[in-house]
Formats: structure tokens, C-alpha cells, sequence
């Protein structure tokens, strides 16, 4: 699909990627991780595709319902015009409990005419290992995998079934609505168009209920509020943990080998994505990640993972899918990530800055009691801190080479020491507080001694590299030194003459496990327009900001990266990590202040 022309529908139970010819090529049931029922997006010959189409057509639109994850597809055709409404239900029920299935719901409304539809429903379990039986029932017709593990799914619905199946045409009538409910679970009340409507009617209720309370600028509003709308389908709603994309396997590289699968949580994305709710007005969603992290620790001597599954698995054994061909043929399709075994030290910092803000906005609400369950994780994950900081890691990249002492990673381990101080200044432990900001203190002469580089004249990826490294430009998102300071000026200064692209940063320009990079990071772009605003080229910033904007696709989504020579989206979609960080640029150039220093007992004013 060119240029990642999907829409996402979700619930925080799974989720789906829609085409603009109707057609869902990706979705994986019951959960995020698990295994694929439709995967065109990684082999359009045998992937599977859940696609509805038309007679005559003569135009296809495509739309989200403002403010919700309800996809609107109209067809316009030589017969009639029809609307397929496709989402995942989502709403509270009477128990102040989340309906959240895992079902995908297509609704038909004829708007005029009798539209003469086809159904092109071609499903491939496991990951397409094989097809899909289906045995027409009464009520549902069955479809049982062929291939690999046994699993079944239930397709609901009033049209007529065999012509579904086969996918020869079904005439509608007009001003008539009729529906397409595919669930993993067998159903125990009756499927019919009144049920369907009804919870149509309280998912988009609950949306745009969800929206309403969502903190945001009125300038660039519905960019933010479809980011804010994009993370939040990437939180499980069983456990709280919040995946880093939906997908697998989409590569930052067209034809090449860089292809992960990132439907896990990865602490770092997961922590600065919960920092941000917490202060957008969703603090509800907060609760539940810190939850999540208290569950991963619960003994003192327990040490937070790089990355974990949805529910909480510490190893996601990475393995290959050969017999699927790859995005436009980039191989290898990878399922789990190695990433489990490394050492990610910048992990400590994110975490214990989310803290404090989730404490910090529990005392803003009247709320003073605190968690010592909390606290106890906090001087756990100081204690690891302590330990080691002092060591090599893989960074915030995750190489997978050699294991060296990256600047960023000793960055956010003093930012894991200067928060730590402040949280525990907040209960009263002024002693521990002290001994945590001289520890903070001796981490960042260690870094203005070997990680600042004078003959790149920049903060360099490593101590003893020459090598610039994007993640450096959060020096200033953290406070890390003034940002006048000239070796922040000056690192900013560098970072724009060797990292840019025709307006777009790549994350660095040093070969790796896998090659020389080649193509931009989006939140290094947004990085990097942040970084530019804060130390006072304003005017600069807005003009990337608009230019990054513009590669976005029809729907306002992002990916991970984007291809220099040509600007379409590539690596995993929608990406949370760029969601997240179009939100905070949003909030610096238009609320006047710099997000990062709300709830510290600072002003935040970007005046230098």
C-alpha cells in the first residue's frame, strides 16, 4: 500500500490496519502478539485479507470519525453509495468494567441506490501457515485454521452467508444498514443489526467522551488529538502495558534485513508515553502502567527488563517466518525480539522521571497518600542504578555489537538520580534525597568529561566517539545543563550539519551491526525541532515542523522512519514513539512553556 495509506481500529485489546480499498491486511487475534488471521501487509500473495468491495465503482473515500478510531470508507458506485464503518468495540459497561473483545466490526449503511457489494474474505491463521475452513452454521459461519496451531474464528452476520464466502455480489437495499462482525470467541447473546448499532453508538460515545478530556492546545488540535487517540490504542488493557506499534516486521529499510517486531513494551517508549498521559489529562491510564511495572517487581531484589510481552513475559525468543516473502519482499518477517537479553541502562531514568510525574499530579489532585509499594520500586531501580551505571550497554538503539558507554544512557542515568532526589523529597526522606543528587552529580562530571567531545565540538555517542547521536539532543528536554550553555548551542549547532536530510534526522551516520543508516527517525525529527526552539531559533523549528508534517499519511499517522530520497513512511506502523513526540513538540511551540518542566515547580517559559 503505497506510502502506509492505513488507518488503525482498535479497543487495547488488538488491533487492525485497513487499507483505503477497505481491505484489513494486517490483524492478529485475540491480542497484539499474537499470531496474524490477515497478513497482506507482509506477503501480498499469501498473507490473508478481510476485504469489502463493489460492483461499478466509481469512487472510494476514506475518513476517521472525528475523534474516535472508527474508520469511515465510502463507495460511491454505477449502483448506489454505500459507508462501511469499521472498528473495535470499546465502552464501559454498567460495572465500571471495559467491554473490549477481540472482534473487528464492519457496519454497512447503504446511502442511496442498491449497491451490489462483494466480500472478499480470504483468511490465513498462523502468521498464513494455511487457510481457513469455513462450515456455515445457523448463527455464524466457522473458520478454522488449516495450518499450524488449531484456532477458530466467528464471522457474524445478516448478509446472505454462502455469497459471502464465495464472494460473488450481494445487492443492498437502500437506507438499509446491515453488518460484518468477525470475533475470536464464539458468541453467547444473539448478533443482530439492533445489538451492532448499540455498541457502535457507546464506542463512538466513549471516544468522544475520551477526547473531551484530553488536554490539548487548540492550534494543531486534531494532529494531537489523533496522536493521543493512536497511543492509546497501543495500551493492553488487561495488564497495562503499552506496545511500541502494532506490527512486525515493517522495515526501516525497503529490501533490507532491519525488521522487528514491536508489538511488546518496551519500558523506555512505554514510560515517556505514560509521562505524557499523565499530564494530558489521562491519569487513569498512568495508574494502569504503573501497575504494571509494580506487578514486573515485585520483590526488591527483581531487576526491570529492557522490554517485556503484553503480559508481563520476560523472554520473547526472536525467530523467522520463511515462508513469507516480507513487506515488498524485505526479509527476514521476525516474531518476538531479541531485545529481551540486553542491557539498556537510559531505561532507568524514563522510568523514575514517570514516577515523579505520576506522583507529582496525585499531589495536584488533593491526593498525598503514596504508594510504598512505589517507593519501594524507585530505590530498587536506584539501587540498580548504582550498579550500572558505570557499565557498557546497547543503548537506545540497541545495538546488537559490542556494548560500549553511550552518552544518552549515562544521560538518563542521572536523570534517574535527580528525579529520585526529587521523589524522595516529596515523603520527607531528605537524607536519602541528598545522597541521590551526589550521586546525580558525580554522573554528570562523568559525562562532561568523556562523552563531550571538542574536536566534533558535540556531545558524541559514546565516550571516545566521534560519532554524533540524535538521543543527545534530550539534554535539553531533561534539564541536563542551561540551554544556553554553549556545549548544548554547540551540539545542537553539529547535530544540524551532519545528522539533516533534506530536513529530516537520521539518529547517526556510524555503520552498525547491519550497515550504514539511511533513513530519517521520526521523533529524532521532532527531537531535533524541540531542541531548536529551546535554544532560540523558533522560527527554524516551525518551518521543520511544517515540512515533518507533510509526511505524514492521509490519516495524520506516522511510522518509524522515513526514506530520505522518496519521504514515504517506513519501519513499523503507527509508531508510538513518534505519536508521542509530535504531541510534545505540539505542546512547546504553541503552550509557551517547555513540556518537560510542568509539574517541577518551574515556569517552563522558553525566553532565554
Amino acid at each position: 500500500m503505497k506510502n502506509y495509506d492505513y488507518g488503525i481500529i482498535g479497543n487495547c485489546t488488538s488491533a487492525a490496519l485497513i487499507g483505503p480499498d477497505c481491505s484489513i491486511d494486517w490483524l492478529c487475534l485475540p491480542f497484539f502478539d499474537s499470531s496474524s488471521l490477515f497478513a497482506r501487509l507482509l506477503d501480498d500473495e499469501k498473507g490473508g485479507h478481510f476485504r469489502i468491495s463493489a460492483e461499478d465503482v466509481l469512487e472510494v473515500s476514506q475518513e476517521y470519525i472525528s475523534y474516535t478510531p472508527i474508520l469511515k470508507t465510502t463507495f460511491k458506485t454505477g449502483h448506489g453509495v454505500f459507508e462501511v464503518r469499521d472498528y473495535m468495540p470499546r465502552f464501559v459497561t454498567g460495572r465500571d468494567e471495559y467491554f473490549c473483545p477481540s472482534e473487528v466490526q464492519r457496519d454497512i449503511h447503504v446511502v442511496s441506490g442498491s449497491p451490489r457489494i462483494i466480500i472478499d474474505l480470504k483468511p490465513m491463521p498462523n502468521y498464513a501457515l494455511g487457510g481457513a475452513n469455513p462450515v456455515i452454521y445457523k448463527d455464524y459461519v466457522k473458520l478454522t485454521s488449516q495450518g499450524g496451531e488449531y484456532n477458530s474464528f466467528y464471522l457474524y452476520t445478516d448478509l446472505d452467508k454462502p455469497r459471502v464466502i464465495d464472494g460473488r455480489p450481494i445487492e443492498l437495499k437502500a437506507g438499509v444498514s446491515y453488518y460484518l462482525l468477525l470475533s475470536y470467541h464464539e458468541k453467547l447473546e444473539p448478533v443482530n443489526i439492533e445489538r451492532v448499532y448499540v455498541e457502535y453508538e457507546k464506542t463512538k460515545s466513549y471516544w468522544l467522551g475520551w477526547a473531551h478530556k484530553t488536554k490539548v492546545p487548540e492550534t494543531y488540535k486534531d494532529w494531537v488529538i489523533r496522536a493521543a487517540v493512536t497511543l492509546k490504542l497501543l495500551m493492553f488493557q488487561r495488564t497495562g502495558a503499552v506496545i511500541a506499534a502494532p506490527t512486525t516486521s515493517l522495515p526501516e529499510i525497503i529490501g533490507k534485513e532491519r525488521n522487528w517486531d514491536y508489538r511488546y513494551c518496551w519500558i523506555r517508549d512505554a514510560s515517556m508515553i505514560i509521562d505524557l498521559y499523565a499530564r494530558i489529562g489521562h491519569a487513569r491510564s498512568s495508574s494502569r502502567y504503573i501497575q504494571f511495572i509494580l506487578n514486573r517487581m515485585l520483590l526488591k531484589h527483581d531487576n526491570i527488563s529492557a522490554v517485556y510481552g503484553i503480559n508481563g513475559e520476560k523472554e520473547l525468543v526472536e525467530r523467522t517466518l520463511d515462508h513469507l516473502k516480507g513487506y515488498e519482499s524485505s526479509r527476514p518477517v521476525r516474531v518476538g525480539n531479541d531485545a529481551y537479553r540486553q542491557r539498556q541502562n537510559d531505561l532507568y531514568g524514563e522510568l523514575i522521571e514517570t514516577i515523579y510525574s505520576y506522583f507529582v499530579l496525585l499531589r495536584h489532585r488533593g491526593e498525598i497518600y503514596f504508594d510504598e509499594e512505589l517507593w519501594t520500586v524507585v530505590r530498587a531501580l536506584v539501587n540498580d542504578v548504582l550498579e550500572t551505571w558505570q557499565e557498557p550497554d546497547s543503548g537506545i538503539w540497541e545495538k546488537r555489537g559490542e556494548a560500549k558507554h553511550h552518552v544518552h544512557s549515562k544521560l538518563m542515568n542521572w536523570v534517574a538520580m535527580d528525579r529520585a532526589a526529587r521523589i524522595a523529597k516529596h515523603v520527607g526522606k531528605t537524607d536519602y534525597a541528598e545522597r541521590c543528587l551526589k550521586m546525580a552529580a558525580k554522573i554528570k562530571q562523568d559525562i562532561l568529561a568523556h562523552g563531550w567531545n571538542p574536536k566534533v565540538k558535540a556531545f558524541t555517542m559514546s565516550y571516545g566517539s566521534d560519532d554524533l547521536d540524535a538521543a543527545n539532543l534530550l539534554m535539553l528536554h531533561y534539564g541536563f545543563l542551561d540551554r544556553t550553555d554553549p556545549m548544548i548551542v554547540s551540539t545542537v549547532e553539529q547535530t544540524c550539519k551532519h545528522l539533516v536530510r533534506n530536513n529530516l534526522v537520521l539518529r547517526y551516520t556510524a555503520e552498525d551491526d547491519f550497515g550504514l543508516p539511511e533513513n530519517a527517525f521520526v521523533v529524532c525529527t521532532f527531537w531535533l525541532i524541540n531542541a531548536l526552539c529551546l535554544t532560540g531559533q523558533e522560527q527554524k523549528a516551525r518551518e521543520m515542523f511544517e515540512n515533518l508534517l507533510k509526511f505524514a499519511n492521509p490519516h495524520k499517522l506516522f511510522s518509524e522512519d522515513i526514506e530520505i530520497a522518496t519521504g514515504r513512511l517506513t519501519g513499523n506502523f503507527p509508531q508510538g514513539y513518534s505519536h508521542l513526540a509530535l504531541i510534545q513538540t505540539v505542546f512547546l511551540l504553541e503552550t509557551d512553556y517547555n513540556w518537560s518542566d510542568v509539574f517541577r515547580g518551574e515556569n517552563g517559559r522558553r525566553s532565554l
